[in-house]
């Protein structure tokens, strides 16, 4: 038999599995769904999963692909079936891994996209997969294996990811898990406060809003329209940009490329009723300010901002206290915090944990299937299914 060296990576894919009959793949150019009929298909797509992702939505999707990949090196791998998209994510072939030379083909991740999840339509996880990972089998190119990054550890898709994998016996590997912060609960928002913090630090904080009221008129405001959305907008980038990060360049309104992402990403959401907005004023000034994505049965913390000047006062934490009313919607089970795990604010307000993981998944033909089982022997993943 040839050796490994011997063999070219056309070589490898000579031993793939057929490509399953009953879905049909794509690979396609982004720009192609800023067509109208195309955006529609992708937002009936949308509707249609149990496990929402709104940074795999088009009107967040598509403005980030724009400000961030103007040259169109990502593409979007698409499944469809009986003539309706029922799979969706964006995927480009990276030639460094983690800061190594690794080739591989990945998810599309950047830094203002918080889950990499697939969008896909309930009762359809599995073909999904298996049209994934027949079509990464014949186009991994220079690719050793399939990167998933960020996706849930819990729920339809991932288990149909472990159930696609046992069938096939195709290897695969959790490299990296983790734990951010969740609110779900049946508790009411009073309740809740209660429960997670202790009556001192209750008391510490109605201590920090009554002298914050003395500096003026302390209001909240919750806002789920898009009356007055581009003034929000651009006060928000403001107030983020005044803090550490704007110091630091890592603000939204740091660059243009994400400024932009920011305005029309709001535009699109609150276009589709998605998008929630909560103000703290003093007087006639924003204090604290938070973007949430409401996407049923569940939400998504976007982005948060407050006066640092006003740090004393903890607002960021007051407006969180308010934010627990989130409990009482009705369209929403639960609401992702998009935070670092053992975030130092979050973690203590918001009780239950959502598991976030990165996967990589072997591909190709067995020579290369066996490779990516060394690497994935010497990065220590845990095996799977």
């Amino acid at each position: 038999m040839a050796t490994l060296a011997a063999l070219s990576l056309t070589d490898l894919d000579r031993l793939a599995p057929p490509a399953p009959a009953e879905v049909k793949t794509r690979m396609l150019d982004w720009r192609a769904f800023e067509a109208a009929d195309r955006r529609a298909q992708w937002d009936a797509l949308a509707a249609r999963t149990f496990e929402p992702n709104p940074f795999h939505e088009a009107w967040y999707l598509l403005p980030a692909l724009r400000a961030l990949d103007p040259r169109g090196s990502v593409r979007l791998f698409v499944v469809e079936h009986g003539g309706s998209l029922i799979g969706l994510i964006p995927l480009r072939h990276e030639l460094r891994y983690y800061g190594r030379p690794i080739p591989q083909l990945c998810t599309w991740t950047h830094g203002n996209s918080f889950l990499g999840a697939p969008l896909i339509a309930h009762g359809h996880e599995a073909a999904f997969w298996r049209g994934l990972f027949a079509w990464a089998d014949r186009h991994a190119g220079t690719g050793l294996f399939l990167h998933l990054a960020q996706v849930p550890l819990e729920g339809p898709a991932h288990a149909a990811l472990r159930q696609v994998l046992y069938e096939q016996g195709r290897h695969g590997a959790l490299v990296h898990r983790e734990e951010r912060a969740l609110l779900a609960s049946t508790q009411s928002p009073t309740a809740y406060f209660e429960a997670s913090l202790s009556g001192k630090k209750r008391k510490e904080l109605r201590r920090q809003h009554n002298r914050l009221s003395e500096l003026g008129k302390l209001r909240f405001e919750r806002q789920r329209g898009d009356a007055g959305l581009a003034e929000w907008t651009e006060a928000f980038l403001a107030l983020e940009h005044s803090g550490w990060k704007g110091t630091a360049g890592s603000a939204l309104a740091s660059h243009h490329a994400t400024a932009s992402l920011f305005r029309e990403a709001l535009a699109g959401a609150a276009t589709r009723g998605k998008l929630e907005r909560l103000t703290l004023w003093l007087d006639d000034e924003p204090v604290a300010m938070l973007v949430q994505f409401l996407t049923a049965p569940g939400a998504y913390s976007y982005k948060t901002a407050f006066d640092e000047r006003l740090a004393r006062f903890s607002p960021g934490v007051l407006l969180q206290r308010e934010n627990l009313d989130l409990l009482d919607h009705p369209d929403v089970r639960w609401c992702d915090s998009c935070a670092a795990a053992d975030h130092p604010m979050i973690d203590h307000i918001w009780r239950e944990r959502r598991a976030i993981g990165h996967l990589s998944i072997a591909i190709g033909g067995t020579m290369r299937r066996a490779l990516f089982r060394q690497i994935a022997r010497l990065e220590g993943g845990t095996p799977l299914p």
